[in-house]
């Protein structure tokens, strides 16, 4: 297009200086050269190139149509004018992170909770334009939509959603139930307007310190409970294995003054004197009578 304008100023000049008998030698030229220029200009308008995952979006003199260009090679009036949106997966990352974020600095978002309490939240959005939405968003949003749509909804729709959930809750067992709610409010919003909502990613949520000393003191008082569990059941196992030998014990010792008759001990007696009777290093000398005689050790 600004060839074909350029192309066009140029022919008018050939003719305004064809009448200058100083320069108007030069009219046949300039005029040629407007004309190369104006044909150059037509030829490259009227074909378009849209790259791969992106849609292109016509407009003649600021009114946009309606259809798409895909991606691909297009011939088309010269006097659109295209405008090329990205479809692919965008994100946009709200973080307290220096430079981590969209935005330079902290770009958390701060909600308050239903107990009252402030919590620090870092959120990416995954999301895409629908094609078939483009001309309407560029419509009626403009080409610059992260920062119309995605960054203003996000942040309001988790500030009106945290107010249903405790702090702490907000950071451990309510966790996905809150992800999930936002992602359904943000999703609903995201459609009407033109856009897709792929993935909400909650990356972290940061406790006042007040709480978060409440919370390591409870985990702490948890592990104390749990250690003196172990430790009791330690000693009751110990205990027990104490009362199953002690019983072991009586129940052996029950047996064997059951089965010890006098015979029994005498049969025992004499095996002994006689093992110490054959032994080389000891004489034996048997004194009294009974179960229990006295025996003397004369080796020296």
């Amino acid at each position: 297009m600004v060839l074909m304008i350029l192309g066009i100023l140029v022919i008018i000049a050939g003719f305004a200086i064809h009448n200058i008998d100083t320069i108007n030698k030069y009219t046949k030229g300039l005029k040629y050269a407007g004309v190369f220029i104006f044909i150059i200009g037509l030829v490259t308008s009227c074909f378009v190139q849209v790259d791969a995952g992106k849609v292109g979006v016509k407009k003649m003199f600021g009114k946009i149509q309606s259809d798409v260009l895909e991606s691909g090679l297009h011939f088309i009036n010269p006097l659109y004018e295209v405008e090329k949106i990205d479809v692919k997966t965008l994100n946009y990352t709200m973080s307290g992170v220096h430079d981590e974020g969209d935005k330079t600095g902290d770009d958390a978002i701060r909600v308050l909770t239903a107990d009252g309490l402030e919590v620090t939240i870092d959120l990416t959005v995954l999301f895409r334009v629908n094609k078939s939405e483009a001309p309407k968003l560029l419509k009626e949003t403009g080409i610059d939509f992260q920062e119309k749509i995605v960054r203003p909804i996000a942040r309001t729709k988790i500030r009106d959603n945290a107010v249903y959930y405790d702090a702490v809750a907000l950071y451990s067992s309510k966790r996905d139930e809150f992800q999930a709610r936002i992602y359904k409010s943000i999703d609903d919003e995201f459609k009407k307007r033109g856009l897709q909502l792929e993935n909400l990613l909650v990356r972290n949520i940061t406790l006042p310190a007040s709480v978060k000393a409440v919370i390591e003191q409870k985990i702490n008082a948890e592990q104390d409970a749990q250690k003196m569990q172990f430790v009791l059941l330690k000693e009751k196992q110990e205990a027990e294995r104490k009362r199953v030998e002690a019983q072991g014990i009586s129940d052996y010792q029950r047996i064997i003054n059951i089965g010890l008759t006098d015979n029994q001990l005498q049969y025992e007696q004499i095996k002994a004197m006689k093992e110490l009777a054959l032994s080389q290093n000891a004489k034996v000398i048997v004194m009294g009578k009974g179960n229990a005689p006295i025996i003397l050790d004369s080796k020296n």
